[in-house]
């Protein structure tokens, strides 16, 4: 089966990503962009987005980016490592992510992730590391 026509069900549909409101705006073999919307209940008591808000785009971009290629060869992708450097807080407007592989090896796969204000002003980076094993078979 081509990896066009496998269905990549894991790849940008997690159940937590949606509750916090993250949108997987597109995956390809180069890359896997997200949106979220800042809103209240993303803010930590001193009024910016909260550290655990940019720590969970980075996994989920880094993991449905790895989904999105191994899914089709019966393997998926696991988060291993998150790495996430706090630059610059933020307290509304919308946040833009973007993730891209530098390594895409048998086992393993590590991700930089560049999360944007509206300003394109790097809020965060993460360096996220993804574990490539077999799919469980019910």
């Amino acid at each position: 089966m081509s990896t066009e026509d496998h269905d990549r069900s894991l790849a940008g549909k997690s159940p937590f990503d949606a509750h916090y409101g993250l949108e997987v705006v597109g995956i390809d073999a180069d890359s896997a962009r997200g949106r979220l919307t800042i809103g209240p209940h993303l803010l930590q008591p001193t009024g910016v987005v909260h550290g655990g808000v940019y720590a969970s785009i980075a996994e989920a971009l880094a993991s449905s980016g790895t989904n999105w290629a191994v899914t089709p060869n019966d393997e998926v992708g696991l988060g291993m490592s998150n790495n996430t450097s706090f630059l610059r807080s933020a307290s509304e407007g919308v946040l833009d992510a973007v993730a891209t592989p530098i390594h895409r090896g048998r086992t393993t796969w590590v991700w930089d992730v560049r999360i944007t204000d509206e300003a394109g002003r790097a809020c965060a980076v993460s360096r996220v590391t993804i574990a490539v094993r077999s799919a469980r078979k019910p």
